[in-house]
C-alpha cells in the first residue's frame, strides 16, 4: 500500500498533519476535526447554557468580554516569554514532560499541527484562571461563563492564525504577511523576540519586537530553546522522552519566500 493510500486509510484523528505540506483548505478541514478545537467549541456551548440559566447583566457581561479580549494578548505574551521560554521547567522533573509537550516539541518541529495546538490539560486550567475567574468577580456565575466562553473563542482564533503562519505560502493581505514574517523569525532566526504570534503590541511595549535585518546573527538555540546536549546531561528528563534522530524542521518557505519585512 502506498503512503498516500495508507494515509487515506488512517482515521483522521490518528493522522499526522504537516502544515508546510498543506493547503489552506486542508488546514481548515483538519482544524475543525481536531480534538482540541472540538473540546473548546463544546465548552463554549456549555458556557452558553450556564449563562442562559444564570445570566449576568448587560454591563457586567460586556465588561467581562471586553476585559478578556483586551487582556488575552498580554497574557499570551507573558506566558510565552516568561514561562515557555524560560529554563526552569526543563530543570524540574515533574514539569519537564509538560514543557516538552507544550513548547519544546513545537520549536523542534514547528510545522507539525498536532503539537502546535496547546495541550488541553494546560490550556483549560489557564483559561479558567485568566478568563472565568475575572468574569466571576465581575458578574458572578454568568460572568464566569461569559469570560470562559470568550477565552475559548479567542484561543480558537489564535490557534487558527498560528496554523496559517506555518503554511507554505506568502499571504496577500499585508497585516497577515507581516504577522507571518515576525513569527517565522521567532521560529527560524531568533527565538528571544517576537513572542506575540498574532499580536505584537506587547513586543513593542517590552522591546522584544524585531525584524530579521535588525539581528544579523542567527540564534544558536532557535530550535532547542537552550536545551543543548550539555544541558541534557545535567537535566535528562526531556531528552529521555525525545526521539534521538528527530529531523530539523522545514521552514515553510521562510528562506525562499520571505514575507514583507515590516514591523
Amino acid at each position: 500500500m502506498t503512503t498516500a493510500a495508507t494515509e487515506r486509510a488512517t482515521p483522521f484523528w490518528r493522522r499526522a498533519h504537516h502544515l508546510d505540506r498543506m493547503t489552506l483548505r486542508q488546514l481548515a478541514f483538519a482544524y475543525v476535526q481536531h480534538h482540541a478545537i472540538l473540546a473548546y467549541l463544546a465548552l463554549v456551548a456549555a458556557s452558553v447554557v450556564v449563562f442562559a440559566r444564570h445570566p449576568a447583566g448587560a454591563a457586567p457581561t460586556i465588561a467581562t468580554i471586553g476585559l478578556v479580549v483586551l487582556a488575552y494578548p498580554l497574557i499570551w505574551y507573558v506566558l510565552h516569554r516568561w514561562v515557555l521560554h524560560c529554563n526552569w521547567m526543563f530543570k524540574t522533573r515533574l514539569l519537564a514532560s509538560v514543557w516538552k509537550r507544550i513548547h519544546y516539541d513545537h520549536h523542534r518541529d514547528p510545522n507539525h499541527l498536532e503539537i502546535l495546538f496547546g495541550a488541553l490539560y494546560t490550556t483549560l486550567p489557564t483559561l479558567l484562571l485568566v478568563a472565568a475567574v475575572p468574569g466571576w468577580l465581575v458578574g458572578g456565575t454568568g460572568g464566569a461563563a461569559a469570560g470562559f466562553a470568550t477565552g475559548l473563542l479567542c484561543t480558537c482564533a489564535y490557534e487558527f492564525f498560528h496554523c496559517i503562519q506555518h503554511l507554505p505560502y506568502k499571504p496577500r493581505v499585508t497585516w497577515l504577511a507581516t504577522m507571518k514574517a515576525r513569527h517565522m523569525e521567532h521560529h527560524f532566526h531568533d527565538e528571544t523576540g517576537n513572542f506575540g504570534i498574532t499580536n505584537f503590541t506587547w513586543d513593542r511595549v517590552f522591546g522584544t519586537l524585531y525584524r530579521r535585518s535588525q539581528r544579523p546573527a542567527k540564534s544558536p538555540t532557535v530550535f532547542n530553546l537552550g536545551y543543548t546536549d550539555a544541558v541534557a546531561e545535567r537535566y535528562p528528563w526531556v531528552a529521555g522522552r525525545s526521539h534521538p534522530t528527530q529531523p530539523r524542521p522545514r521552514t515553510a518557505g521562510y528562506t525562499a519566500r520571505p514575507s514583507p519585512d515590516r514591523s
